[in-house]
């Protein structure tokens, strides 16, 4: 299956005259490695693959650190170098920074790991200049379609225009691709298999590993079993606001333990918040943020599945707009103290421009939608409905099936 990214990179990044390293972000499991050595195997250099989770390849950096790529005698194509899982080497910056200082020459080099790459690109010796990150989300149903974007002519206003202005009908192949989706998440793993038994088996696995091993490293190993215990939790809160003391209360933890967790939970792409916005709006929340899932097949109430896998696509399409260069979207939602809400507003350029409420059945906007757009001048407004049977309107709100609007957006 073809991600999107690929295309985009080769286009975009590694066609430049004076291209940087490719560092690609992400969830655990969401198809970083494959992603890799799909683009390397095109470009006809599986050869220059390297994992450090490889012993091999650790005595061969000890003996020759860049040996890999001083022996390789291209017979293509501009190889492509790949190391993957790099950033678990304690001097990986260093060892980065030399191989492209000395041998940019050689090869395109991209970069893969899980969010601590991320993680560890914040402490160090610095490497400004010399990569662009990207983010790699789970698949989403515009993948599954086979749509593309170009960053240059794809801007968030003309594919609003063009969701606004008429869709067609919802496809079969849209339809199916969402419910699998609502289903079975985005991972590939669970998402090809089709097996509910086989999901919760993965949905287990994961879970202990993201623990036992990526968020070991980040925490005092005595209190692991408060931090698993504190992933069960967050399912039970998707698509709410989140109370920090609520947590610390059951788990008889620390408000900065909690704190701590949460901030690393986030950067290791196994949750995201969504804050409130309260730029213009007065009575507004401005603290309590509301919690999703990286993996939205997590929760298990339908509503709530439904909100966290809306709030999944709107943080891909930000990142796409920020990733490429694009006039940036914000992510953000809307609530008053008298508990008027609104479940997405998203910014462009960090001015309000489109409120979006998500619903799981019923084409009906809610009086709150109307209320913020009244009090947010020249904002457009959208309602995704799950269950819509085709794109309409109400109320003189656009009402656009959730198939149909998530296969229309990057």
């Amino acid at each position: 299956m073809d991600r999107s990214l690929g295309p985009l990179l080769e286009k975009l990044h590694f066609s430049e005259a004076s291209p940087k390293m490719a560092f690609i972000v992400g969830p655990r499991q969401c198809g970083k490695t494959y992603l890799a050595r799909m683009l390397q195997s095109r470009r006809g250099s599986p050869g220059l693959y390297r994992n450090w989770d490889d012993l091999g390849f650790r005595r061969e950096i000890s003996r020759s650190p860049y040996g890999f790529l001083d022996e390789y005698r291209p017979s293509g194509p501009r190889p492509l170098a790949v190391l993957d899982e790099i950033h678990k080497f304690p001097k990986w910056k260093t060892y980065l920074k030399g191989l492209w200082d000395t041998r940019a020459d050689r090869a395109d080099v991209l970069v893969t790991g899980s969010g601590r790459l991320d993680v560890y690109q914040r402490g160090g010796d610095s490497m400004l200049g010399r990569y662009h990150a990207y983010r790699l989300h789970p698949l989403s149903l515009s993948e599954l379609c086979g749509r593309s974007f170009d960053p240059d002519q794809d801007t968030p206003p003309a594919i609003l225009d063009r969701l606004m202005a008429g869709t067609p009908a919802v496809l079969a192949e849209e339809r199916e691709g969402f419910d699998r989706l609502m289903r079975f998440g985005g991972f590939p793993e669970p998402f090809l298999g089709q097996s509910e038994r086989k999901h919760r088996l993965w949905l287990r696995e994961r879970r202990e590993r993201l623990v036992r091993e990526d968020l070991r490293d980040l925490t005092r190993v005595h209190l692991l079993s408060s931090v698993e215990q504190m992933m069960e939790l967050l399912p039970l809160r998707a698509g709410s606001r989140l109370s920090m003391n609520s947590l610390r209360e059951d788990l008889g933890v620390s408000l900065e333990s909690v704190r701590l967790w949460m901030d690393q939970f986030e950067r290791l792409y196994i949750c995201h918040r969504v804050r409130p916005y309260a730029g213009r709006l007065q009575r507004s929340l401005r603290r309590e943020p509301k919690l999703f899932l990286h993996d939205w097949s997590e929760a298990g109430d339908p509503g709530a599945r439904f909100e966290n896998m809306l709030a999944c696509a709107l943080l891909r399409w930000c990142h796409f707009t920020q990733d490429w260069g694009q006039e940036e979207l914000g992510l953000h939602y809307v609530r008053d103290k008298e508990k008027r809400e609104v479940d997405f507003l998203l910014t462009l350029g960090k001015k309000p421009w489109l409120l979006i409420e998500a619903k799981l059945s019923g084409a009906a906007p809610s009086n709150h939608l109307g209320y913020f757009a009244s009090r947010l001048p020249g904002v457009r407004t959208l309602l995704v409905c799950a269950e819509a049977p085709a794109p309409g309107s109400a109320g003189g709100v656009r009402v656009l099936p959730a198939a149909t609007f998530l296969s229309h957006i990057p």
